[in-house]
């Protein structure tokens, strides 16, 4: 029984490894663009947020919560299906499917990310921006020399859940169609009807993609964090 599985499962690889390879590479593309671009919007509108920058921090707080508090699933069928549809004076906006997909990620992840960075900076103890205002630093310097270098530390680690979680959802980009890992794995499924041999591969992929960003970023945790963690 452990040969034939173990035999099917190499016909299986050896038969459809350049289509789920060539999926593979897509859904590192869209996480590497999502994780990037949630990085950036966590970093800057936690700053906002946690300085209270009139507006912005409201807007920002507002975004996070629509985010954090609807699914994923219907955020992409928003983006995908309803942004495109003329209501009133107002056009619509089409997006082509690649679009639509780092996109959907990428919005999820910076929201939960801002709360990350949110955090972070708001953990940076006072004591360190005071001698930074001694030093003759104005607010924005003193953010760019303390509160950023610091804060982003203390909000790496929450920071790589969301990262791993921006990867896995990904996934869920079958439902337009964008032909990711999952996509492509459903695909050769329909064809061949080897469901065993198909959730297996994609749950190894996924197993062995997260553990690499996982221990990826471990290690960078690791070597940037503060002297008193060591």
């Amino acid at each position: 029984m452990l040969v034939g599985i173990t035999y099917d499962l190499g016909s299986y690889v050896s038969e459809n490894w350049e289509f789920l390879l060539r999926g593979l590479g897509r859904t590192l593309l869209v996480s590497a663009i999502a994780i990037g671009g949630a990085l950036v919007i966590g970093a800057v509108l936690g700053a906002a947020r946690a300085h209270r920058v009139p507006v912005i921090s409201q807007l920002a707080s507002a975004y996070v919560e629509l985010i954090r508090n609807t699914p994923i699933l219907v955020q992409i069928f928003f983006l995908y299906f309803a942004l495109p549809q003329p209501i009133g004076p107002w056009p619509g906006v089409r997006l082509d499917v690649f679009t639509v997909a780092w996109l959907a990620v990428m919005i999820w992840g910076g929201a939960f990310n801002t709360e990350n960075f949110r955090a972070g900076f708001e953990a940076v103890p006072w004591r360190f921006r005071e001698g930074a205002l001694a030093l003759g630093f104005g607010r924005v310097a003193t953010f760019l020399n303390v509160t950023l270098p610091i804060g982003g530390r203390i909000a790496l680690p929450s920071s790589i859940n969301t990262y791993i979680a921006v990867l896995k959802n990904t996934a869920l980009l079958y439902v337009i169609s964008y032909e990711e890992l999952t996509t492509s794995a459903l695909q050769v499924n329909a064809l061949t009807l080897e469901t065993a041999e198909t959730f297996t591969v994609l749950g190894a992929v996924y197993l062995a993609l997260v553990w690499s960003l996982s221990a990826g970023i471990r290690g960078l945790e690791g070597r940037l964090a503060l002297p008193e963690s060591r």
